[in-house]
């Protein structure tokens, strides 16, 4: 049996390709310590967990959900979106609902892109923008993420013959791998570039609640004329711990959201309500959530940068994410690094190259580790550094 050829050409997804090397030292009798992946180990909040319970035991909860998602979940994430971010929307026409905002991201371009179509994609990136987009015919563009420019793309790059065949720009800030942020008048060109040559921006801000010493993540939505030309991707994994949950959602264009929910109709059957009943509860309660992890992740960010600062790195705190992004010494590519960490330090760590060729000279460190287990890493790879 063969499989088709549109499988053929996806990359191996990074994160498998990750846990095949720490499962084959382990078999070696090594331990070892992944920094790799970007999962909280602190646990889902308990008042969340307890929602889920009562609500799991409701017999109206075990039916269907809505495709489009619980009307109580959409009208919390508006609120949540008024509070937040200062940005009004309808639930009925600009929310739905999503099995994750991995799923939501992977098929947007089966709703905008038709094969050999432009798009996109920040590089180094979460792989799934170049993924999907593959998957649905299109042909993904790199968009640079360069130090230099503070990890902003230079959106006058391009020529106007490349803009006019683009359909969609796949943003993400904070930005996941390289922890940067961009500030809302960088947004603001964007748009104004979007509403130019008729693409759509597809924001994905998953990690705008996990920022530090005052830093408040903007939205996309914020910008005047946005939602003509924006859908944003939210997802409650990294902020109430959640990601074996499944649970988030995409706001903003109402035809894009409408093109989506569509897809999804067609491809699968919602998420199942008590999670979103649960998800409710995250979103009235966020704050009570940040005030017990920030500290946390606070504390660990500062060891990791205390830690490679002693050894001569040029690195600098992240203000947003739970990742840092560290460049790789000289005489060494990423994946050299990453092994040399992994043999010398039995540390795992994710080479910037996963993400994307743009992400050469640098690997990412994720502080979703318990915090004992954080400083023996750093402790190991202080006392095996022999530069």
């Amino acid at each position: 049996m063969e499989v088709a050829q549109r499988i053929k050409n996806l990359p191996p997804y990074l994160f498998a390709e990750i846990e095949k090397k720490v499962n084959q030292a382990r078999a070696e009798g090594k331990e070892i310590i992944d920094l790799g992946i970007g999962d909280p180990d602190i646990p889902t909040p308990s008042f969340i967990v307890e929602r889920l319970c009562e609500e799991a035991w409701r017999p109206e909860n075990h039916r269907y959900p809505s495709y489009q998602g619980l009307d109580a979940f959409r009208e919390a994430v508006v609120l949540w979106y008024k509070k937040r971010f200062g940005v009004e929307l309808d639930p009925e026409q600009e929310v739905v609902s999503l099995i994750g905002s991995k799923e939501g991201i992977a098929h947007l371009p089966w709703c905008l892109v038709n094969p050999g179509d432009l798009v996109l994609a920040s590089d180094p990136g979460y792989p799934v923008y170049k993924i999907g987009t593959m998957l649905a015919g299109g042909i993904p563009i790199e968009l640079p993420l360069l130090a230099e420019n503070d990890f902003l793309p230079d959106l006058y790059s391009f020529p106007d013959s490349i803009w006019e065949k683009v359909k969609i720009v796949f943003l993400n800030y904070p930005n996941n791998p390289t922890a940067s942020i961009a500030p809302l008048s960088f947004f603001e060109e964007i748009v104004e570039l979007a509403r130019r040559y008729d693409f759509v921006i597809a924001h994905d801000l998953a990690y705008s609640e996990i920022s530090y010493d005052g830093y408040r993540a903007p939205s996309i939505l914020e910008v005047e004329g946005a939602r003509e030309v924006a859908v944003e991707f939210h997802s409650l994994s990294k902020t109430f711990n959640m990601t074996g949950w499944r649970i988030g959602f995409a706001v903003g264009n109402e035809k894009v959201i409408e093109a989506l929910g569509r897809v999804k109709t067609n491809i699968d059957s919602g998420i199942f309500n008590a999670i979103q009943w649960a998800g409710v509860e995250a979103l009235n309660r966020v704050d009570e959530v940040l005030k017990n992890i920030i500290p946390v992740y606070t504390e660990r960010r500062n060891l990791v940068v205390e830690t490679f600062s002693s050894l001569g790195f040029d690195i600098t705190p992240p203000q947003a994410s739970f990742y840092l992004w560290v460049p790789v010494p000289p005489g060494f590519t990423s994946l050299e690094f990453t092994n040399y960490l992994l043999d010398k330090s039995q540390v795992v760590v994710t080479p910037g190259t996963g993400f994307g060729r743009y992400g050469e000279g640098f690997v990412r460190i994720s502080i979703t580790t318990p915090s004992p287990v954080l400083e023996k890493a750093m402790m190991r790879i202080k006392e095996t550094w022999d530069r």
